[in-house]
């Protein structure tokens, strides 16, 4: 699984067995172009989780150049030709069974890909995946261009009830302005205070953050820490008016907006 760096933030995702290969978001299709000539790989396969344009502009010349299956999104405006996917659908590519999760909020058909492996499936370490596009990163979530502050909690708690060591393929090197803003709202986080300071050494060392992974998420996301009493009660020293768990998260997703 490979990282395939765009733009000046995004990742696209790349899993290849060697010969074939799959790619998740291609804003450009320039970095999987390459990659591909440079691992030797033949493209079959592209997944998308939405339809901002960093996500979907390499699409086209990609499926034009390798012929690779487009699947994405049913409920959103994907370059066609497309197999739609809605929540509860499953997809196969590389011998991978992926799961569609509908995660609406940072755009109204928001879709996640998670692969459980099967007992005795080394492939990845044997551990479960997730592409989850913008809904959530490391430290962070999306912002709310179309959806509900509710929907986006409520698509959060979908994720955050997925295994435990899932790893959490985000699409953003988002990661360290996150985390000033989730030191912020719990200072007193150890977990979060290391895990700073480790994401500050990768990228330092021009490393990525990424992959992130469930566990690890729960301990140090306020997104996902919106109902603890530490994270409400900064919450609420912030917005006063702040009340209820959607109030809480709507206003958490506010003041994130607008930190600096």
């Amino acid at each position: 699984m490979i990282p395939l760096p765009a733009f000046t933030d995004n990742y696209i995702w790349m899993l290849h067995d060697a010969h074939h290969a799959v790619v998740v978001d291609p804003g450009d299709a320039q970095p999987v172009l390459e990659a591909l000539r440079t691992l030797g790989l033949q493209l079959s396969a592209i997944l998308v989780t939405h339809h901002h344009p960093d996500h979907v502009g390499g699409v086209d010349a990609l499926r034009d150049a390798t012929g690779a299956r487009v699947y994405g999104p049913a409920r959103e405006r994907i370059p066609q030709p497309l197999v739609g996917l809605n929540g509860g659908d499953r997809c196969e590519v590389l011998g991978f069974t992926f799961e569609v999760i509908d995660v609406p909020g940072h755009t109204a058909g928001h879709i996640a890909y998670f692969h459980q492996p099967a007992a005795g499936d080394m492939r990845l370490d044997g551990l479960p995946l997730l592409f989850c596009g913008d809904t959530l990163f490391s430290g962070g979530c999306g912002r709310l261009f179309e959806g509900t502050p509710a929907q986006m909690l409520a698509s959060l708690d979908t994720l955050a009830a997925l295994p435990a060591a899932t790893r959490v393929c985000c699409t953003h090197e988002y990661t360290l302005a996150n985390l000033k803003f989730a030191r912020t709202v719990e200072p007193g986080n150890a977990e979060l205070a290391a895990y700073s300071q480790q994401c500050e050494s990768l990228r330092a060392d021009g490393h990525p953050t990424l992959p992130s992974n469930l566990a690890l998420e729960l301990q140090i996301n306020p997104f996902l820490r919106s109902r603890q009493a530490s994270v409400v009660q900064a919450v609420q020293g912030h917005d006063p008016q702040a009340n209820g768990e959607t109030g809480v998260f709507a206003a958490l997703r506010q003041w994130k907006n607008e930190f600096r």
